[in-house]
């Protein structure tokens, strides 16, 4: 397993942050290495973001001294989506099989956890997100039919888009992760604008269903002090709760959204008038 650790920044630093240090602090820019767990240990939320992508064999979910603890999920919990071929997770003898776009909510206290492909030459691909939690609740399978579906936007506006919240209070019962995927429809390129924060939150987006050639130019920073950062398919950016996080593309795509913090609110947002944004 390889873990990269990112301490918090605040915002009045970040004011004189360079493109290559903003990327330094915020952007995860490979997720996925055959036959690796690949994590980022962030301060912020002390959240973790990362990777699993299978291929010889199954790769065992394994703790580290940034995680502080016997096993990865003993004060964790942890959701798994699968945005690569055909999959299977086993959780302390459990097995669940994961098609591409299928998540997983596993609870804290699950002590084996493997990640494992069922196609070697279109191997399953992981994507990770964890937080600390307080309570164990239900490790539960939860598919993009199961997710409660928001539908939003304008194509005026060319930014169409359909929600899947998946680990969500409406769906699954969590300590504090949250996390949804949102699919652009085709000729739609912007999400989250107009733009907001939610200032008990952090929130990473990971963005992919991107060509080769694309890119999605993700902003982020105070409102008044508006940053970006531009962003290849299957790479994530991590958002502090103090900045705005939105996003255009070069070409339409899928984003996963994850968010840990002092609520589960996903309503609970500060808006940004169009007008205060520089």
């Amino acid at each position: 397993m390889k873990i990269d650790v990112r301490h918090a920044s605040h915002q009045d630093d970040v004011r004189s942050y360079d493109t290559q240090k903003l990327r330094d602090h915020f952007l995860v820019p490979a997720l996925f290495e055959a036959d690796e767990v690949v994590l980022t240990y962030s301060h912020i939320d002390r959240f973790v973001v990362g990777g699993a992508m299978p291929v010889a064999g199954p790769l065992k979910l394994e703790s580290a001294k940034a995680i502080g603890s016997k096993t990865f999920l003993e004060r964790r919990e942890l959701g798994a989506v699968n945005v690569g071929g055909p999959g299977r997770v086993t959780v302390d003898g459990a097995v669940f099989d994961l098609d591409t776009r299928d998540c997983l909510y596993i609870t804290m206290g699950s002590e084996d956890v493997r990640f494992e492909s069922l196609d070697r030459k279109n191997p399953a691909k992981f994507y990770l997100n964890s937080a600390p939690a307080h309570a164990r609740f239900e490790t539960m399978k939860i598919s993009a039919a199961q997710a409660k579906q928001v539908h939003l936007g304008d194509p005026a506006q060319s930014n169409e888009r359909t929600i899947f919240q998946m680990i969500h209070p409406d769906v699954c019962k969590t300590a504090q992760l949250v996390l949804g995927m949102t699919v652009l429809k085709p000729n739609n390129m912007w999400n989250t604008m107009p733009c907001h924060t939610h200032d008990r939150r952090c929130e990473v987006y990971f963005y992919f269903d991107l060509p080769e050639s694309a890119r999605v130019f993700h902003f982020m920073g105070e409102p008044d002090q508006t940053r970006h950062i531009v962003v290849a398919n299957e790479q994530a950016v991590i958002s502090p709760s103090w900045s705005i996080h939105s996003g255009v593309g070069t070409h339409n795509y899928t984003f996963i959204w994850a968010m840990a913090g002092d609520n589960q609110d996903f309503t609970d947002m500060d808006f940004v008038a169009m007008e205060n944004l520089r």
